[in-house]
């Protein structure tokens, strides 16, 4: 992958918005109506968030979440993403667009603070490799019409082989999965990325190939079908996390639409 201070540079001519990231914090709280303004001791908080990320009943006490100083959260929540328990690790995922979205309202910059953070973790220089940093940028983009604005191409990127290419390929399922969570609810904004996506439904990695056909379905029902012909019949299984749940779906039950694998009505979007 390019350095990706680089690559962002020629989104935004002029702008370097990686300087200085890896020493960047979330030093915001949600307005006074929703936070406690008590603060939450770290280790308090910290099993307070795992208790609600792997309780059965995490969506009901999802807006818990938001009760907590902004920072204190985004940092517990940051290492979950790395949680070996994949449960813990998308629910995460989703904590982070419930809390980042509602960081957003108030305090817009500290939204992009995190960000850029996500960003980071895919950058080459930050040392590390970014499990779950794709899920959560498309969790957000998905949840925030503004800042899906400023970053979904940047979230394309990570598939375009001439921009901020990810060679691993499960930063590359990741990336995929936030395209076609964000397809869900604003196909518009990520039209960019079919020709990225199409190579995708060659790979031999079937989890890679059922999601480049179900982020390609939410975002062009039509032109999916031909461009998914060659996989139509494709009886290999994958679970894609949707609505709190895994849910175990054949490439060819994907492109033929006889089962139901978006988001509906019932999950919070924009």
């Amino acid at each position: 992958m390019k350095p990706l201070k680089t690559a962002l540079q020629i989104v935004f001519p002029g702008h370097d918005p990686i300087s200085n990231i890896a020493k960047f914090d979330v030093r915001c709280t949600n307005d006074g109506k929703s936070m406690d303004n008590n603060r939450t001791g770290g280790r308090r908080l910290k099993k307070k968030i795992f208790e609600i990320l792997s309780g059965n009943d995490f969506y009901e006490r999802l807006s818990e979440i938001r009760k907590f100083s902004g920072r204190q959260v985004i940092n517990h929540l940051f290492s979950c993403l790395y949680n070996t328990d994949e449960l813990i690790k998308w629910r995460a995922v989703t904590a982070m667009g419930e809390v980042v979205s509602a960081i957003a309202a108030s305090d817009m910059e500290s939204a992009r603070v995190v960000m850029r953070r996500l960003m980071w973790n895919l950058n080459d220089e930050s040392g590390g490799i970014g499990w779950g940093s794709p899920e959560a940028m498309g969790e957000i983009i998905a949840r925030n019409k503004k800042l899906g604005d400023e970053y979904a191409r940047i979230l394309i990127s990570f598939i375009n082989k001439k921009g901020n290419y990810l060679e691993n390929e499960v930063l590359q399922q990741g990336v995929i999965w936030g395209i076609g969570r964000i397809a869900r609810v604003r196909p518009e904004l990520v039209k960019d990325s079919m020709p990225f996506l199409i190579p995708c439904i060659s790979s031999r990695d079937i989890t890679l190939r059922g999601l480049a056909a179900w982020a390609i379905c939410a975002i062009d029902p039509v032109e999916a079908e031909s461009i998914l012909s060659s996989i139509k019949d494709d009886d290999s299984k994958l679970k894609i996390f949707v609505e709190d749940k895994f849910t175990e779906f054949s490439i060819k039950d994907i492109i033929t639409g006889t089962v139901i694998y978006g988001y509906g009505v019932s999950y919070p979007c924009p």
